[in-house]
């Protein structure tokens, strides 16, 4: 079912062969400004994401999991007490490669198939944009909001640090992150604000559509 493992292992940043690369963005630095600046993707980007790809290549060198994609590195390790480590930095490193992905500048509508299934799930698109902001604000502390695909219908998620929804089964088709690094230079504590201008003008309604299309 979940096909989008195929994008982790390359636009997503999956192996090399020797290593899990640190995908570049898919548009340049400043492009997401003034929603979010050129200094917090800089940041965001080049140092967290860097981080997480790094400290995971050092984690699994010489194991087993050398040698896998992102995706099977992230199941291979979730809910393993023992490999709680790994998979904190591996689900974070694709999270993070998806969430560049379900970014664009000047965002833009829903159209065919993904339109109709957020009609039917959420009644309208003002309505799911409503309960997407909700989840994103609402988080408790570190996490992420989703879009999935769940048996066939469209459901909105949150889900808390690292976590990531395929793992139990449904597909992601758009993300937010709410993780504080991912707005605190542009918009302090106010989570509401980035979300709201997040939702309202940078979604990548093209990518959420593919991923639906290959659920």
């Amino acid at each position: 079912m979940m096909t989008t493992n195929n994008q982790a292992s390359t636009a997503q940043g999956g192996s090399t062969g020797t290593a899990i690369a640190l995908p570049p963005l898919p548009y340049a630095q400043d492009a997401l400004a003034p929603v979010i600046s050129a200094r917090t993707l800089e940041f965001h980007h080049g140092k967290h994401h860097k981080t997480y790809v790094d400290t995971l290549n050092k984690l699994i060198a010489g194991t087993e999991l050398a040698n896998k994609r992102l995706d099977e590195i992230v199941r291979a390790c979730a809910g393993k007490g023992d490999k709680t480590k790994i998979f904190n930095n591996a689900a974070q490193a694709w999270n993070h490669a998806f969430y560049w992905r379900c970014l664009k500048p000047g965002g833009g509508e829903p159209t065919g198939a993904l339109r109709d299934g957020i009609a039917s799930a959420f009644g309208s698109t003002d309505n799911f944009r409503k309960e997407f902001s909700a989840a994103a604000v609402e988080q408790f502390g570190s996490g992420w909001a989703w879009l999935v695909a769940d048996a066939g219908k469209l459901k909105v998620l949150k889900t808390s640090n690292a976590d990531v929804p395929f793992v139990t089964g449904s597909t992601p088709l758009l993300t937010i992150d709410v993780w504080e690094h991912a707005y605190y230079l542009d918009y302090q504590n106010r989570r509401p604000d980035y979300v709201e201008a997040l939702v309202a003008k940078l979604l990548n309604w093209e990518f959420a559509a593919e991923n639906l299309a290959k659920a």
